[in-house]
């Protein structure tokens, strides 16, 4: 008798662990599959993005560029030609939400230091101030790893352009200014096709690993 329910306690403990087993494969099997969006211009808040390109509901791409680093050298979209990579908008004498931003973006930096398919891209929007000088000694009094990330100043023209037609995260200034930008906290997340696949709030930590969180992932996509 005391056999019987021994060989009764093993068959009922291995159908446990069938069990077990089956419920997991279900679930991973039933479970959402992660997505990430694409975004285009009629996706997003009017206020971020041109007229010009508001109409756009598909195939939206970020344009080429050319702009100069905190190094001096130039850097143009080839330099991120099939790299994930975040971009955003600053200038270096921002005291308001720029010096949370900037802290939060080196910890991305940091997470994807030994990543050669992860970069980061931050444009001024003040060129007329930030100089290549006041940027090389913005980037070392931050810790920017030149090879991870690139803070660019350019022509004020071509940076409204990339950061509201292509970027679409930047609002407008002083109507009375032209090119005049107002920098927001978005942090822009696009993948190696160079499309838009996320905005993220630069200033909330929550956020900050949410967009790590789908970095990792466009990693194992892509």
């Amino acid at each position: 008798m005391l056999e019987f329910f021994k060989k009764l306690r093993i068959f009922f403990g291995i159908m446990a662990v069938i069990s077990i087993i089956c419920i997991a494969l279900f679930y991973q099997a039933l479970k959402p599959k992660k997505t990430l969006p694409i975004y285009n211009p009629a996706d997003v808040n009017p206020e971020m993005v041109d007229s010009t390109v508001q109409y756009v509901q598909k195939y939206h791409t970020i344009s080429d560029f050319s702009f100069i680093n905190q190094n001096g050298k130039t850097i143009t979209q080839k330099d991120y030609e099939g790299k994930i990579y975040v971009a955003d908008f600053f200038f270096t004498t921002c005291g308001s939400i720029c010096p949370i931003m900037t802290r939060n973006m080196v910890d991305v930096q940091k997470a994807f230091l030994k990543n050669p398919k992860v970069m980061i891209l931050s444009h001024t929007v003040m060129p007329d101030v930030d100089s290549v000088p006041v940027l090389k000694k913005y980037a070392l009094e931050k810790g920017v790893v030149d090879a991870k990330w690139n803070l660019v100043t350019g022509d004020k023209k071509d940076i409204y352009s990339m950061a509201r037609k292509s970027y679409l995260a930047v609002k407008l200034g002083k109507p009375s200014e032209l090119y005049d930008m107002v920098h927001t906290e978005n942090f822009v997340l696009v993948d190696a096709k160079r499309r838009v696949r996320g905005f993220y709030d630069g200033t909330k930590k929550e956020e900050i690993q949410r967009l790590i969180d789908d970095i990792n992932w466009l990693c194992t996509e892509e």
